[in-house]
Order: C-alpha cells, then sequence, then structure tokens
C-alpha cells in the first residue's frame, strides 16, 4: 500500500480529509435511496430499484432546490408521458420511437430549464420501451416510482437545518483578517521602506469570504419561512470593503514621502482596526473622519512637489475609508442590530 512521507497509507490520510457533514450526506442518500428501493418491491411496483435512483437524482444541496426540482421534475414527467406516448403510437415500440421521443423531450426541458429531468423521466419512459405498451397499470407503475422517490427525496432534505453557528464562526474569521489588515496598514503606512509590504492577506481573505458566502448560500436554501437575506448582505457588505482595502493598501504602497499627516491617517486606520465590529455602527469614526479631514484642510499648503503628491495620496486614501466606512453604515441602517 502506498505510502505517505510520515509513513502512513495515503487512503487513510484521504479517509481522514472527509469531514462529517459529508459523511452524513453520504449516509442519508444511500439509506433514502434503499428505502425507497424497499418500498416500492413492498408495494409490488416494477422496476423498483428505479425509486432509488430516482430518489439519489432528487437530492439537492439545499431544501429550496430540492423542492423547486421536485417541481419541474413532475411537469417534465407528465410532458414525456405525452410525447413517448405520441412517439410509440405513431412509430412503434422500437429504437426510432425512442430516439424521436428523447429529441423532442430534451428539447423541450433545455428550453423550459428542466435539464435535470431528462435522464431521470427517461429512464422510466424506457420501462414502456421494454414492455412494449403503455398501459394504465403500467402508467400507474411509473407515477408511483417518481411518487416514491421523490418523496424520499424531499425527507431527506426537510432534515437540513440552517448551520447558522458554521456561518458565524466563517464571518467572525473574515472580519478577524480584515482587522488585521487595517491594523496592518496603520503600520505600513507612516514606513518610508515599504518594499516588504506584500499583499499576501488578500488572497486569504477572499478565501475566508468566499467560505462565509458558500454558508450563507446554502442557509438561505434550507430557509423555507423565514426569507432573512442578512447572512446574504452581510457578506456581499464584507466583499465590497474588502475591494476597497485592496485599493488603500496600492495607494499606501505609493507614498514615499511622509508629511506629518501620514501619521495622522496611520492613527485613524489603527482606531478603525480596533474598533471593527460588526455591532460597531461606525458613527464615531466618520466623525473622527471628518474632523481630521477639516484639520488638513486647514494646514499650510505643501512646501515642495514630493510633499504635495504624498498629502493629495492621503487624501484619497481618506475618501476610500469613508467609502469603506459608509458600506458599514448602509448596511446598519437597512438591517438595524439583526
Amino acid at each position: 500500500m502506498e505510502k505517505d512521507a510520515m509513513g502512513k497509507p495515503v487512503l487513510h490520510n484521504e479517509v481522514k480529509k472527509l469531514r462529517k457533514p459529508q459523511l452524513i450526506k453520504s449516509l442519508k442518500i444511500a439509506a433514502a435511496a434503499v428505502a425507497a428501493i424497499g418500498l416500492a418491491g413492498e408495494l409490488g411496483l416494477a422496476y423498483s430499484a428505479t425509486a432509488g435512483i430516482i430518489t439519489v437524482l432528487s437530492i439537492q444541496n439545499t431544501k429550496r432546490e430540492t423542492l423547486k426540482s421536485a417541481g419541474n421534475r413532475w411537469l417534465a414527467f407528465l410532458c414525456a408521458l405525452a410525447l413517448s406516448k405520441l412517439s410509440f403510437t405513431l412509430l412503434g415500440y422500437g429504437l426510432w420511437a425512442f430516439g424521436t421521443y428523447l429529441f423532442l423531450f430534451a428539447l423541450l426541458c433545455i428550453c423550459a430549464g428542466w435539464t435535470e429531468a431528462i435522464a431521470m423521466d427517461s429512464v422510466l419512459v424506457t420501462h414502456f420501451l421494454a414492455e412494449q405498451e403503455m398501459g394504465l397499470s403500467l402508467v400507474a407503475n411509473e407515477v408511483l416510482l417518481l411518487l416514491i422517490g421523490t418523496g424520499m427525496g424531499i425527507l431527506v432534505n426537510l432534515h437540513l437545518r440552517r448551520r447558522q453557528g458554521e456561518f458565524e464562526r466563517l464571518a467572525e474569521a473574515a472580519d478577524g483578517q480584515m482587522k488585521g489588515i487595517l491594523h496592518r496598514m496603520s503600520l505600513w503606512l507612516p514606513e518610508e521602506d515599504k518594499d516588504a509590504y506584500r499583499p499576501d492577506c488578500f488572497p486569504e481573505l477572499k478565501k475566508a469570504l468566499h467560505a462565509a458566502k458558500a454558508c450563507a448560500v446554502s442557509d438561505y436554501g434550507n430557509t423555507l419561512l423565514a426569507k432573512s437575506v442578512y447572512e446574504l448582505d452581510y457578506i456581499a457588505m464584507r466583499e465590497q470593503q474588502s475591494m476597497v482595502l485592496r485599493e488603500i493598501y496600492d495607494n499606501i504602497r505609493r507614498i514615499r514621502y511622509l508629511p506629518v499627516q501620514a501619521e495622522q491617517v496611520a492613527r485613524l486606520l489603527g482606531e478603525i482596526g480596533e474598533d471593527f465590529r460588526r455591532d460597531n455602527t461606525v458613527e464615531g469614526l466618520l466623525e473622527k473622519l471628518e474632523a481630521l479631514l477639516t484639520g488638513m484642510k486647514s494646514q499650510p499648503l505643501p512646501d515642495s512637489r514630493e510633499e504635495f503628491e504624498a498629502r493629495a495620496i492621503l487624501f484619497y486614501i481618506l475618501m476610500q475609508v469613508r467609502q469603506f466606512l459608509e458600506i458599514k453604515r448602509e448596511f446598519v441602517l437597512g438591517h438595524g442590530q439583526d
């Protein structure tokens, strides 16, 4: 057996990487498929194994997706019955008839956005081809197979829960990275030599926000009644702020000459980092920013071109900081302290 550098089996290491939710979901899929096949068999349905396949195909990532998919597949199934009846009646129970049905049905599903129903419903239609007839008893058999399969899929997904605790953890991790970025900005801004100031933190922040967003999307999809978009809007707000932070970083790197105002701007960035909390309405920080802007405008004009360019960049940084804070204020006004 292949082993890694530590002498442990590679297969063992791969198994350890599997997370608990993945294992639980796999177990639910297998159990639901077996239950569907068993129920179809107990009812004496022909092709009972098809119920298990339908169950597997019916399980989606969220409750909303599962219910929407089930509704689409039932509508598509009614169309499949009509098209298969037409094809088999006109062309007989042969491959040409099935091919004609499949062409028409696939075209319909693609146009209607039901592509997930093509394989599932066509498997049911192959039973008509195999039996060489479309009697009421066989049609009822296929209806029950579809009912059992989609029903089991819906039952499994009804147990999916919002992962609010997971979202809180991921959102806090992203917030912590943004707080660290602000702290580093406050330290590097007053430094003349910024060659060692690298943007390595931004890819990590992007990954953290992506993970939190994926969790928020999953939570929204698993909430059928309370359609809160707070988590989605929160991550969207942080994504906007992260783009502003990257622009501020680029401008900080441009500053080589350090006027006295550089220390003042750095101090404000440090205060924003210290007060970087979800419940911060940023009103106090905006007041400090406006006071700093007013003070800078009343200071003597630059004595050199280098000072003029540096102060212009600092002023532009403060405009970006204002944008950064106003993004948060707009979110707070829209959601309160939810």
